[in-house]
């Protein structure tokens, strides 16, 4: 055989050149049958032989052997050390030519071939991109949805091509949507339908992709699925209700798209993702609670959906996940609530449907993304809402609870929240009870160290926080504030030209604050507060300037 092969490679060589097309077919017939039989040995032979470079000129339109040739191409291409070599004999450009030949069998190859190279390569796969390989492509769907062998190579490029962030641009200037929408229908067999749906995924995290499938009518599609799989317990069936649900909910993710299918709460999907709640199935349940997050995204949707009973059917789905409930829908539907509770107009309903009482039934989650959403919902519900603050504040189990989540180092976003909730509290209330609550419970040092944050916000929350605790309950915190170093923090803050103006604004209204106290005011004393206070004086701002001639005032009386 390998005497047979180097044969056909130099016979290959001369038949290349002359162009006679019948020893041509006879040469490449021979190779493609080497390499069925043994497709790496094969491939180190030509390309040992050099006849890679005649390739090229071999990958015309006109010629019949073209399609052989971009089938070798294919096929050698499977190796990965044969990639490189083809792309250094120029194989790309004349491949990428032949995608606009009329001959199915060309295309196939075609496609094959550049697919093969292409392989694992994003920078190559980035190259077709420019070469604008991506519009031919979505025309060839149209041309050929027949071709079975045809769509199927149109759809493995899509999906390794829509990879590539580069690649959205020029697929949502083409009809793809529509195309595949189109096919996507067409389709009865599973794994048909799954490679359609490869596709898709990575195409609708593009806004306006998202909205180019809402129109073209993937959603009524979609619910057609769920519909026929949701009572199935076969496993494919199972995957196909996964994979269409989530496909739901990210078309949802769009601005656009999801104000669509909103219809200002009356459109019919909507009203099948609502049903989706109360169903018996975690798959659904979950992507409901999902779509209601994701049509929470703005405040006309939240005060319709809140004045609809949107927060009683997803109490009652919590409810059915409280002992050992389902991660995942736990952490969507306080996600919605969380959403649902922005509005100020909201809260008022929400705190009186009990909405806090059955949050509060997961505080003793060890989930951090529960935990996560169940601070972020709670937080949500007491802003500017003083009586539910004050509720929650002389709740000593959940005060305890946010002073355990304050330490938890390894989840940022829990130990956030939980600073922020500490402080709400104290700010929404204003109220000693709560002070006293979060004094015993050991909250003061956590409000010191958040503000310290490297973000404005929480700075700016727990200053204001500790002011309310140095205005109301002194006495009770005077402890825990000198041993937290309060006094050396705001020193800090004051002196450091980083600070922004509110902070501090803030930190030298909490130093008037502190002077009620023996023992912190000899800290300030101490620390020759009246220096950088009066540099203050001069600042660019005017509301920082005033509160530092004040500041300076009352420290010199004071001294």
């Amino acid at each position: 055989m390998a005497d047979n092969l180097s044969d056909t490679l130099k016979k290959l060589k001369i038949t290349a050149v002359d162009r006679t097309d019948d020893s041509l077919e006879g040469c490449l017939d021979c190779l493609l049958q080497a390499l069925a039989q043994n497709n790496m040995e094969t491939s180190e032979k030509i390309q040992g032989s050099g006849i890679l470079q005649l390739f090229a000129s071999l990958l015309v339109p006109q010629s019949s052997c073209t399609a052989k040739v971009a089938n070798i191409i294919a096929e050698i291409a499977k190796n990965e050390f044969m990639r490189i070599p083809c792309v250094d004999a120029g194989l790309i450009s004349p491949l990428v030519q032949l995608l606009n030949s009329k001959d199915q069998e060309v295309l196939l190859q075609t496609g094959r071939a550049l697919g093969n190279i292409c392989y694992d390569s994003h920078s190559l796969q980035a190259q077709l991109i420019n070469m604008g390989v991506i519009p031919t492509l979505v025309k060839l769907l149209g041309i050929h949805c027949q071709n079975a062998a045809l769509t199927e190579m149109c759809l493995v490029a899509f999906g390794n091509l829509a990879e590539l962030e580069s690649s959205k641009e020029q697929f949502a200037s083409t009809n793809i949507a529509e195309e595949l929408v189109k096919l996507f229908k067409k389709q009865i067999d599973h794994d048909k339908r799954e490679m359609v749906f490869e596709v898709l995924a990575p195409l609708a995290e593009n806004d306006a992709i998202k909205l180019q499938l809402v129109e073209a009518g993937l959603v009524e599609c979609l619910l057609e699925i769920v519909q026929q799989k949701v009572d199935s317990d076969k496993e494919e069936a199972i995957a196909e209700l996964k994979t269409a649900s989530d496909l739901m909910v990210l078309l949802l993710l769009g601005d656009e798209s999801m104000q669509k299918l909103f219809e200002g709460g009356k459109g019919n999907v909507f009203q099948r993702v609502l049903s989706w709640i109360p169903s018996n199935n975690h798959q659904l349940q979950l992507a409901g609670a999902l779509a209601i997050a994701n049509f929470a995204r703005n405040d006309g949707n939240c005060i319709h959906m809140v004045d609809n009973g949107i927060v009683e059917k997803l109490m009652d789905l919590l409810d059915r996940h409280v002992e050992d409930g389902n991660v995942t829908v736990q952490h969507a539907a306080l996600s919605a609530l969380r959403n649902l509770a922005i509005p100020v107009i909201n809260k008022a309903k929400m705190l009186s449907a009990g909405v806090t009482e059955a949050v509060l039934k997961f505080l003793k989650s060890e989930m951090p993304p529960v935990q996560f959403k169940l601070l972020g919902t709670l937080r949500m519900l007491i802003d500017a809402q003083a009586e539910a603050a004050e509720q929650l504040g002389k709740n000593v189990q959940l005060v305890e609870r946010l002073v355990e989540w304050c330490e938890a180092k390894d989840h940022a976003g829990v130990m956030g929240e939980s600073n922020r909730l500490l402080s709400a509290l104290i700010r929404h209330s204003k109220s000693k009870d709560v002070i006293k609550t979060i004094v015993q419970s050991g909250g003061i040092k956590h409000l010191v160290t958040m503000a310290t944050s490297e973000h404005v916000i929480m700075q700016n929350e727990a200053l204001v926080a500790l002011a309310l605790i140095a205005a109301l309950e002194l006495g009770t915190a005077e402890k825990d504030l000198e041993s937290a170093k309060l006094v050396q923090i705001l020193h800090t803050l004051l002196a450091d030209e980083r600070s922004a103006p509110e902070i501090k604004y803030n930190s030298m209204v909490l130093i008037c604050a502190l002077m009620g106290s023996e023992s912190l005011h000899k800290e300030v004393q101490d620390l020759a507060f009246l220096d950088v206070v009066s540099k203050l004086r001069s600042h660019e701002n005017k509301s920082v300037a005033q509160q530092a001639s004040l500041t300076e005032q009352r420290l010199a009386v004071e001294s």
